[in-house]
């Protein structure tokens, strides 16, 4: 496999909306009203942003 079909991959692209999800739902828990939201916002944001990095870092590989 050459580099442009390992680059245009569809896991890569599947890896990036799951981290977008992720990221989303990390969003929408800053507005929740229990004790730890913030805490588990911040959690879920910077999964979502490491999973967003390794998947672009893996295209332009």
């Amino acid at each position: 496999m050459n580099s442009t079909e390992e680059a245009n991959s569809e896991s890569h692209y599947l890896l990036i909306v799951v981290a977008i999800i992720i990221g989303v739902t990390g969003v929408y828990l800053r507005f929740a009203d229990f004790q730890y939201s913030n805490l588990i916002a911040n959690i879920l944001l910077i999964i979502g942003v490491g999973i967003a990095l390794k998947a672009v870092f893996t295209i332009l590989k």
